[in-house]
């Protein structure tokens, strides 16, 4: 019996180990196979016209990131303030950045945690401005349903996103190649 014992922690701590090395990669692989492509194109519906449309948002950019506020105004921008403006511009280029970020392994943890907000954000937006709360959109936990968009679906994009804060890029990255950059001292 001990022979199986010791031969199932042999084995499986091999995997564990290698799991360590895999899994940072495996999720930014997974991020930018299924979610990298939501976002860019998302951000995309954001942008005014031309180069300057990365400081002009388009009208559709305000409908998705404030809908009841620019019904509110008879759908007229004009009407926003600054703080409209930042929060639309931002939320815009965070679809664009952090993604890359992730991708790349860049300052990974923090983009993950950026991106986990932006979730928690765009979740709360589809829920209290979109009237996302029929049950099929919504979905619920613990049911026999696991299609719903906002609860079901943004759980497994915030599980993903909490395993990189944890474990970081992984040895694939620029995190890796800056982590091991180290400056070379000439002996005294």
């Amino acid at each position: 019996m001990r022979t199986l014992v010791s031969l199932h922690n042999a084995v499986f701590e091999t995997i564990e180990t290698a799991g360590n090395w895999i899994l940072p990669i495996a999720a930014r692989f997974v991020f930018a196979a299924t979610l990298l492509m939501y976002f860019w194109v998302s951000g995309l519906t954001k942008l005014g016209e031309g180069f300057l449309g990365l400081f002009s948002p388009s009208i559709g950019a305000y409908s998705q990131i404030f809908p009841k506020q620019l019904e509110a105004v008879g759908y007229d921008v004009s009407q926003f303030g600054v703080y409209h403006w930042l929060v639309v511009v931002a939320g815009t280029w965070a679809e664009f950045i952090l993604p890359l970020l992730l991708v790349i392994g860049l300052f990974t943890r923090l983009a993950a945690l950026g991106m986990i907000g932006f979730v928690v954000v765009q979740s709360l937006t589809d829920i209290y401005g979109h009237n996302g709360t029929d049950l099929k959109t919504l979905g619920a936990w613990f049911d026999r349903f696991p299609d719903g968009v906002i609860l079901d679906q943004r759980l497994f994009w915030v599980f993903l996103l909490s395993l990189l804060v944890a474990k970081g890029a992984g040895a694939l990255s620029v995190d890796a190649l800056l982590r091991n950059r180290q400056p070379v001292h000439a002996p005294a």
